[in-house]
Formats: structure tokens, C-alpha cells, sequence
């Protein structure tokens, strides 16, 4: 077979493997889905907010829903391959792999395509609910959905090769979660995931710069969240052509690094 054919046939077995792990599946793919509700539930009461006093709002889901669907994309991405390769290094499952015609370059196609498949279908249920359940107003103009899209698949490539260069780190599989999950939750709150980047410090704004969290999370206020927001954002714009030359910066450190460290068999197993 090809190497596009085996990278098709690895998608397939990933995709079936991914939602057969139930922890997996809560955690990476219903966790966004799961902290909407929440707080959508537990500051409603506080009424809807607004951008600037006196002028009209939007309530706290329509403005929580941008910032899960960029951790929906580092969750599928950084989080879930992570822990997953380094689990598949510890448990002897890439020393068998080693063994079989599938190359390397296959081996990424198919968590690549498991990542990108479960993310679009996680991101689809997250918009069907926010609409559906909570009343969230969806944008109507489809240039915004051209931004969606390509914030999308730049976020889900540069989170999937992080992952999977961030899969090197821990030196075991049992460690890989201790390891991984604190950085990738770290990132949420200082990237205007669950706090507003605006009320951040001035220090935790540059550190959040750094990483593409914030840029994916900044592209997707753009999307959902009405024009007058922008005031709220760093220099009141949402600097969507610096947010793409981040993501592909760190793409390409992500696929650097993925192709440097990756082996079917640890140096020190």
C-alpha cells in the first residue's frame, strides 16, 4: 500500500480506538461541551456582557463559546496526542509498528486525520448545542466562516504536531497526563479561555502571546463575537495576520521537533 493509503487506513483505526477510550472521549472531546454548560449555567444570573457600558450585550455563553472551541483544538491536539503517543511508546505499541511496513509519515497522517476528524465533529456538536440549547446567535456573514475554517485547520495541524512533539517529554507513559495536562490547562486560563484576556495582567498577556492558545482563541472572538468586542482585545483589534504567522511558526516548530525526537523505540527502552 501507499503511503497515503496506509496514512487513510491508520485514520480509521485511530478514529475507532479514540471513542472506544471513554476517558479520552470526556475528556478531550465532551470537555469543552461540558464547560459551556457550566458556565453558561453559573453566571447567567449575573446578566449579559457587554463591551462598553450602555452599549447592547451578549450573553455568557455567546461569549464563552469562542474560547471553548480553541481549547476544543488544543485538547484534540496538544493534550490527546500528547498522552497518547507516549503511552503507545511506553507500552511496547510503536516497537510493533516498528515492525511493519507503516513509516513514520503514516503514522502522523493517521493521528493527524483521527485528530482533525474528531475535532470537526466535536466543533460541530459544540455549535449545534450553543444554537440549539443555549440560543447562541451563529454569524451569518460567510467571510467569518472563512476565517473559522482557516483558524480551524492551522490551529488543529500546529496543535496535532505540537502534540505529538510534546509526546517525546515524558519518560513513561504513566507520567505522560502529570506531565502534559497542567501545561495545557495553564495555557486555557492565562489565553483567554476561561478568563478575559483583557483583565490579565500585562505580564501573563505577553507569556500567553507566546503560544498559539491565544491567537486561536483571539481568531475565534473575531468569528462569534460582535464588532464592538474588538475594544476588549490587546491594541482594540484582532490581529488575525500576526495570530497566522504565530500558528505557522509553530507548526513548523512542531514538525522540526516531531521529526527530530520521534522514535519507534526510546533510546533509554
Amino acid at each position: 500500500m501507499s503511503t497515503l493509503a496506509l496514512g487513510a487506513e491508520r485514520t480509521r483505526y485511530e478514529i475507532v480506538s479514540y471513542f472506544r477510550s471513554m476517558d479520552t472521549v470526556f475528556f478531550t472531546f465532551l470537555f469543552p461541551l461540558v464547560m459551556l454548560g457550566i458556565f453558561t449555567a453559573a453566571f447567567s444570573a449575573a446578566g449579559d456582557i457587554v463591551a462598553k457600558p450602555g452599549e447592547p450585550g451578549i450573553s455568557v455563553g455567546a461569549y464563552y463559546l469562542p474560547g471553548m472551541l480553541a481549547a476544543g483544538i488544543l485538547l484534540s491536539g496538544v493534550q490527546n496526542l500528547g498522552v497518547d503517543i507516549a503511552g503507545e511508546k511506553s507500552d511496547g505499541t510503536l516497537k510493533r509498528l516498528g515492525g511493519t511496513p507503516l513509516s513514520p509519515v503514516s503514522y502522523f497522517a493517521g493521528k493527524i486525520g483521527q485528530v482533525f476528524v474528531t475535532a470537526v465533529i466535536q466543533a460541530l456538536l459544540l455549535l449545534a448545542v450553543a444554537r440549539l440549547i443555549f440560543g447562541i446567535a451563529l454569524p451569518t456573514d460567510p467571510e467569518k466562516w472563512l476565517t473559522f475554517a482557516w483558524i480551524f485547520v492551522l490551529g488543529i495541524v500546529t496543535s496535532a504536531l505540537l502534540g505529538i512533539a510534546l509526546s517525546a517529554l515524558p519518560r513513561s507513559g504513566r507520567s505522560a497526563s502529570a506531565v502534559i495536562v497542567p501545561m495545557v490547562l495553564i495555557l486555557q486560563f492565562i489565553s483567554g479561555v476561561y478568563l478575559n484576556f483583557s483583565q490579565l495582567p500585562g505580564w501573563m498577556q505577553t507569556i500567553a502571546s507566546i503560544f498559539p492558545l491565544k491567537w486561536i482563541a483571539q481568531g475565534m472572538r473575531s468569528v462569534f463575537l460582535p464588532s464592538d468586542f474588538v475594544v476588549l482585545e490587546p491594541n482594540e483589534s484582532w490581529q488575525l495576520g500576526w495570530g497566522a504567522l504565530v500558528l505557522v511558526g509553530w507548526l513548523i516548530v512542531g514538525l522540526v521537533i516531531s521529526r527530530l525526537t520521534f522514535r519507534w523505540i526510546r533510546k533509554d527502552g
